[in-house]
């Protein structure tokens, strides 16, 4: 495109820097919430029950660390491998290895062993062709009238069958010997070492195959997410044994709503419908909801996350203990360990956003924050089972949740909501402001520090209805500094973490560029255009240097992948896919629009 140009432009020249030198190196950062108030660690709460195989696979991922070093090295390969034998036999055969004085193993000797016991890391998912999937779909992309362009989605379009899978027969037969949960339809992996089924990437791969006319295959990805939620009682993180401790940001209801809009199946709506209304509860009692005695007097609930988990995460154990390794209190350990599970639950993992001190991931204080974004997904939730019972007939659950729907709408607006800056902002709970069961607001419990989530609301009618509500947030996103070169920045806080500047995620561009077009207005409308417009370039130009999709932009740099965190960038990539196809249907591209940065 001609005349990339970010729009006011805010430069940070921190590098991104690896995540084991991360506590060590970024001591000069400012801290991420000024105004977060400080608590005393302490850890309660539930804890799921460990699983034995996963046991074992932590220990086998430290050995194998200490044996291979960390070059290369990423531990969730070591919890993906399947038994190839029973558990015990397994299990006797590691603890008989030869050690070292010091307890290490020889690389020749842990090869031999893991190749003996396990299979390959997800070879338990193998390869399924997508039925419902066509070279060119009928009426695909009618409005991309540019040939590039057309092409190019339709290579897009076509990396459904790359990332399409199903659940292996031997983990039916023995689900005890693998970590993968069986799923009885065909899954979408979003790609690269992410080799199961992820909540909340799901809605995205969603949009994407509904661009693509492949319904089925988008009701089959519902269908096995309600399976997760019937039998653990949550949908959740990801198809994995490892996460049955956490759940995603709850969109399963969007996914639904979504797919009944395009297909109009009246008999997927209602058998979702008890689903949804089980999902909601979850993220509205225990530990998730948490009440507020706002400025007026007045009680508003919300929701935060909460992992039920206070031990290293199993995908990450040798991360996690690195990370609390500093850390001598058990009590203080098992609260960060918490905090880092419940900062997985965000989908934000890692962000400043979750941090005391942006220099210092021990600091992640997840749980004392009630997020911008989560309620925004729960009121749409709300906004979304008041639509599908109305529909399907249950006058009497719409109305419920239309009441539910005002009433966070109401709480959102009392708790978040900040006139000066014209944005809903994260806001701190403490210990210190709370009377028996609610905890008493106060104005600088806000967390002022600009982040996307501050603007995701606008993605709810109840919000993007409002014309001059959508005219003042609109202003303030264009005076934020989030809007760069190609696409919105997560954050303006070059914390090394993933989920921070220079950073840019599909899902946040999508649901922000969503909010702004619904709204009917045409400035708003006008901005979105442009921000998918460079969203879509840079993935394009990503794309034919090398042929793939990343599951992240650096929103600096034209045609650039992101970095930081604690794994390497990867590809595939499903969210990715599913909004460049979304926006691509939305807005279309002329004829005679280059795409070029």
């Amino acid at each position: 495109m001609a005349n990339f140009k970010p729009l006011n432009h805010h430069r940070n020249s921190s590098p991104l820097l690896p995540f084991f030198s991360l506590l060590l190196t970024l001591s000069s950062l400012t801290t991420a919430s000024n105004n977060s108030p400080m608590t005393t660690p302490t850890d309660s709460g539930p804890v799921v029950p460990t699983d034995p195989l996963i046991t074992l696979l932590e220990r086998l991922q430290l050995t194998a660390l200490n044996t291979f070093g960390s070059k290369n090295y990423d531990p969730k390969h070591y919890v993906d491998l399947s038994l190839k034998h029973n558990l015990s036999e397994t299990q006797l055969a590691f603890d008989d290895l030869p050690k070292s004085s010091t307890g290490s193993v020889s690389a020749v000797d842990l090869n031999g062993f893991i190749t003996s016991y396990f299979n390959g890391a997800g070879e338990d998912l193998v390869y399924a062709e997508p039925p419902d999937f066509v070279p060119e779909p009928e009426g695909f992309l009618p409005a991309v009238e540019n040939p590039v362009m057309r092409e190019w989605a339709l290579e897009v379009h076509k990396l459904w069958k790359n990332l399409s899978r199903r659940v292996d027969a031997g983990v039916f037969e023995h689900p005890e010997l693998h970590t993968l949960l069986p799923l009885s339809k065909s899954v979408m992996v979003p790609g690269s070492r992410f080799r199961e089924v992820y909540y909340w990437d799901s809605y995205w791969v969603i949009r994407g195959l509904l661009v693509s006319k492949m319904y089925d295959t988008a009701k089959g990805i519902v269908s096995n997410l309600i399976s997760l939620r019937d039998e653990f009682g949550f949908v959740l993180n990801g198809a994995r044994k490892y996460y049955t401790n956490r759940s995603q940001p709850p969109l399963l209801s969007a996914m639904v709503y979504v797919i009944y809009s395009r297909t109009g199946d009246m008999d997927f709506a209602r058998k979702s419908l008890p689903a949804l209304l089980k999902e909601h509860h979850f993220w509205n009692s225990g530990f998730h909801s948490v009440t507020i005695l706002d400025a007026e007097g007045c009680k508003r609930t919300l929701s935060r996350y909460y992992a039920m988990w206070n031990k290293p995460r199993p995908e990450s154990s040798t991360i996690d203990m690195e990370t609390a390794s500093k850390i001598s209190n058990a009590s203080e350990k098992q609260h960060l360990y918490r905090e880092l599970a419940s900062s997985a639950e965000t989908g934000w993992d890692f962000s400043s956003r979750w941090m005391r001190n942006a220099s210092d991931l021990t600091t992640l204080a997840t749980t004392s924050i009630i997020p911008v974004d989560l309620n925004a997904f729960i009121l749409q939730m709300e906004l979304n089972i008041a639509f599908l019972a109305k529909v399907t007939g249950d006058r009497i659950t719409a109305a419920r949740f239309l009441e539910a729907a005002e009433a966070r709408k109401l709480a959102m607006n009392s708790v978040f909501w900040n006139e000066e800056m014209g944005q809903w902002l994260d806001y701190w709970i403490s210990d210190k402001t709370k009377c028996k069961d609610a905890y008493t607001w106060v104005a600088s419990n806000q967390n002022r520090n600009i982040f996307a989530s501050n603007f995701i609301p606008l993605s709810v009618e109840l919000f993007n209805s409002d014309l001059k509500l959508v005219e003042k947030v609109r202003q303030s996103l264009q005076r934020s500094g989030l809007i760069r070169a190609v696409g919105i920045s997560t954050s303006l806080t070059n914390s090394g973490q993933q989920w921070d500047f220079p950073n840019g995620w599909a899902p946040i561009q999508h649901l922000i560029v969503e909010g702004l077009v619904r709204s009917g207005s045409k400035e708003a409308k006008s901005m979105a255009k442009d921000i998918a417009a460079r969203w879509i370039t840079t993935n394009y130009v990503f794309y034919k240097k090398t042929k793939t999709m990343s599951e992240k932009y650096d929103v600096e740099k034209c045609g650039e992948y992101g970095g930081g965190g604690e794994y390497v960038p990867q590809t595939g990539f499903g969210w990715s896919n599913g909004v460049v196809l979304a926006f691509l249907e939305e807005f279309g591209w002329p004829k005679d629009l280059k795409i070029h940065c």
